[in-house]
């Protein structure tokens, strides 16, 4: 039987496609081929793209806001910004938005992951989003270089360092010509920029940390605390495991006293008592948690008597507080205990300075932060001067040449954050000769703005919290949508701090005129804050729900 006309046109079209699809594909490993260390700016032929086109098409006659990053200065920037006026962009390799304050209880069981997720698309959002690693900022030209990372494996977890660290330049070329990390390569314009791009965790270099322990500022790092957790109890509850292996298994350690470090001790020693103590009550004599902190005391940025309260309610749980305690590597295996890959009794060796090497089931790194890697490699210097984008500051107006001086992005002394004055613009600054000697001249992008972790108010000390981040982004979006930068600079409000201790307890320091509180009270402030914080009516129903059936039924251990 002979095919009617509608067939071979069906058919002619898939072959179309496939051509097409088969050509894209020579197109993209021809592009990966020719990728290298040093950041290039790719061509115009490369950067064109429908998701481009599209993107220009749909702006019209509003303004384009690319942000970069999607935490806790990002995300509620997009979400303040006026789509009428703006289009707003986000370029992250994170689809989603993470409410850090819940990482400990999803890590537990006591919340599921998607309670403390926000997705970056969805029927409510108006910001447009691209999956990929902001590579390289053009100041004159007003453009980002962007590298999708759509099958980027670092998703979800926590990053310590750059993506080449201690790769040699062949391994990292050999990586970027198969494409297991690098991935294609386009240019993105902008009208204004917001740099969000936060920090990493701080590991001090500390040998084993990297490779071995667990961080907790991702979603992926909770669901590998809580496959790590099963695993110990699992292993431990084997009938071929000697005690002393057992003992080891269920010695967890915290490294951190801040308030990541303590609420995750606290949610744990729930998670134990609660839960383990029944489902394994043979191995519940084996289970210890101590916090090791450099520090004289933990929870130092709360006042002294909750510290001493938070240390006493550890005490009485029997969680072990060692503070002044210095940790010097981490290895894989048990002391004492041949270590085989495809062992089911995996351990770490803790070596710790004032005690020695211990055997340890799980160490969960929370100490601190470090400067974005981009921070440095793409945003140290300034190759081309963007005079039409910048205020120069009163007493450098009248810089003639400043095209013909170097010009590097501000840095704060201490953190290494980029510096910005109390409206958020990113400073540049230029050392030169003259006949007196050098002269700092110091200028501000009009629309290149730094928000979050990675920005630092000139003067001032703001914490790298969540809180800052956020009350940094809604002035931002709230200026930029009544065009009022010059009207009213950035002041950080302090609305008090909290930490969960466990068995319903927590502490609530009060900011701006409220006092201090503690116990069964402060638990009940610490729950509904972080309820009314929730960024969607959609986690707002299904965080107490949840509660709730924990709390009847208990937590779900399931490993998966």
């Amino acid at each position: 039987m002979k095919p009617n006309t509608q067939s071979v046109l069906r058919c002619t079209s898939r072959l179309s496609r496939h051509a097409a699809s088969r050509s894209s594909k020579r197109t993209l490993i021809n592009s990966a081929s020719r990728l290298s260390l040093r950041h290039r700016a790719p061509s115009q032929t490369q950067s064109r793209g429908l998701t481009i086109a599209d993107l220009d098409k749909s702006k019209g006659d509003r303004e384009r806001v690319v942000i970069l990053g999607s935490g806790w200065a990002g995300y509620p920037l997009a979400r303040t910004l006026d789509p009428k006026k703006f289009q707003a962009v986000i370029v992250s390799p994170r689809s989603y938005f993470v409410f850090t304050p819940l990482l400990a209880s999803t890590s537990v069981g006591t919340l599921e992951f998607r309670t403390a997720l926000e997705p970056i698309r969805s029927r409510r959002s108006k910001a447009r989003y691209i999956q990929g690693w902001a590579d390289d900022v053009d100041f004159f030209n007003k453009t980002v270089t962007v590298e999708e990372a759509v099958a980027d494996p670092n998703q979800g977890l926590a990053l310590t360092g750059p993506r080449y660290e201690g790769k040699t330049e062949e391994e990292v070329v050999n990586v970027l010509q198969s494409k297991k990390i690098k991935g294609q390569v386009f240019n993105l314009s902008y009208d204004k920029l917001a740099i969000a791009v936060g920090c990493y965790s701080q590991t001090f270099n500390i040998p084993g940390v990297r490779e071995h322990a667990h961080f907790l500022k991702d979603v992926g790092d909770a669901r590998a605390i809580r496959k790590r957790l099963l695993e110990c109890f699992e292993a431990a509850a084997l009938p071929t495991t000697p005690d002393t292996v057992r003992r080891q298994l269920l010695t967890f350690a915290i490294v951190g006293g801040g308030p990541t470090g303590i609420e995750f001790s606290a949610e744990l020693h729930d998670l134990c008592t609660e839960e383990m103590s029944r489902i394994y009550p043979e191995l519940a004599e084996f289970v210890s948690i101590t916090v090791y902190d450099v520090a004289p005391k933990v929870l130092g940025m709360f006042d002294d008597k909750l510290a001493k309260y938070a240390a006493d309610t550890f005490k009485r749980e029997g969680i072990a507080i060692k503070t002044s305690h210095h940790v010097e590597n981490i290895t894989r295996g048990l002391p004492g205990v041949e270590y085989s890959p495809a062992s089911t009794r995996p351990g770490l060796t803790l070596k710790v300075k004032e005690e020695g090497e211990m055997g340890v089931g799980m160490v969960v790194w929370s100490t601190g932060l470090q400067m974005n890697p981009f921070v440095e490699r793409a945003l140290s210097t300034v190759r081309r001067f963007p005079r039409k984008e910048v205020i120069f500051k009163a007493q450098d107006q009248e810089v003639t040449d400043a095209e013909a001086k170097t010009w590097t992005i501000a840095r704060d002394g201490r953190s290494g954050g980029l510096l910005t004055n109390d409206r958020l613009r990113v400073m540049l600054e230029s050392n030169s000769s003259s006949g007196n000697g050098e002269t700092r001249k110091r200028a501000f992008m009009k629309d290149v703005f730094a928000i979050g972790d990675c920005g630092v108010v000139e003067g001032t000390a703001y914490p790298a919290t969540a809180q800052v981040a956020n009350q940094k982004a809604l002035y931002l979006g709230k200026r930029l949508n009544r065009n009022d930068m010059q009207q009213q600079r950035f002041t950080w409000k302090n609305l008090g701090i909290m930490a969960y201790l466990g068995n319903w307890r927590a502490l609530v320091q009060g900011g701006s005129g409220f006092g201090n509180i503690s116990g069964r009270t402060a638990w009940i402030i610490w729950r509904g804050a972080y309820l009314m914080m929730a960024l969607s009516w959609k986690n707002r129903i299904l965080i107490p729900v949840y509660w709730v059936i924990n709390w009847i039924f208990g937590r779900d251990i399931s490993r998966f």
